[in-house]
């Protein structure tokens, strides 16, 4: 897909990886309708960049996804790229876990990125001009092996699934799906939790620590938002970011197949 003169929106654009894409796209020659809850970052985020607008905008609210869509329309006067970016974490014991903080990573995590696709694949599909999503998941998505966060792995394996199951129902409409994998990179989201008001989950010490080093060591978000921009032009179904993780796909892999070779080769269910 050619980036220029395209108009994008992005979640979670306020920093972090949404902020590195929304730069990458800008830097393409797209229009960038900038959308976050944090209001001093996003007004900082978009004046940082020639062009761009910000929207507040709770993507946990399917209402204020619609009138920040709104927004982007009167903006801009179309949208061609979305990119549902935006993401919480947070861990805890299974069983120790409160049901409201499991429904609150669920509304943004999963639901958030279903508001972006359902709000704006209509507005994609009236210029006939076709598009790209890009959905934000993580390696968890696809290996989930750290013990302590069930309700984040949960999330991310979620949104993998309805990002392969909309790619082909899109294609006829020349609407691209690339769901975004990234591994260890340097953003604030292991914070998250700790800043929601209400919040009562406790995260697993070890894991939490083990994860805030990754995280804080991991690579730019910047590298991430130019290589996904790369991906949205190459056309790619999947943006993975580190190398480092295919063993654990080569594992995770292998795993499955054991397991469904048990039951291929067992009589019961001979054809």
């Amino acid at each position: 897909m050619i980036v220029q003169d395209k108009v994008a929106f992005v979640t979670g654009a306020a920093s972090g990886i949404g902020l590195g894409i929304a730069r990458a796209l800008a830097g393409r020659g797209a229009r960038v309708m900038l959308a976050d809850l944090d209001r001093a970052g996003l007004d900082a985020a978009a004046a940082s960049i020639p062009g761009a607008a910000g929207v507040v905008c709770d993507v946990a609210d399917h209402g204020a996804v619609r009138a920040a869509a709104e927004a982007t329309i009167d903006r801009f006067g179309r949208v061609d790229i979305l990119v549902n970016n935006a993401g919480v974490s947070f861990g805890g014991e299974t069983g120790a876990i409160a049901i409201d903080d499991w429904r609150w990573i669920v509304d943004v995590n999963l639901m958030g990125v279903v508001h972006g696709v359902e709000v704006f694949v209509p507005l994609i599909k009236t210029h006939g001009m076709g598009g790209h999503i890009v959905n934000t998941a993580s390696m968890t998505g696809f290996w989930a092996g750290l013990p302590g966060l069930a309700p984040y792995a949960a999330t991310k394996f979620a949104v993998v699934g309805y990002s392969d199951a909309i790619r082909a129902e899109l294609a006829p409409h020349d609407i691209g799906v690339s769901v975004l994998a990234p591994g260890w990179v340097r953003t604030g989201i292991h914070h998250a939790h700790a800043r929601r008001r209400g919040a009562t989950a406790h995260a697993v010490p070890e894991v939490a620590d083990t994860i805030a080093a990754l995280v804080e060591s991991g690579i730019d978000p910047q590298v991430v938002g130019d290589w996904t921009v790369d991906c949205i032009a190459a056309g790619r179904s999947h943006v993975f970011t580190d190398p480092a993780m295919r063993s654990l796909l080569d594992l995770r892999h292998q795993m499955i197949l054991a397991d469904y070779d048990a039951c291929a080769s067992d009589p019961r269910f001979a054809t």
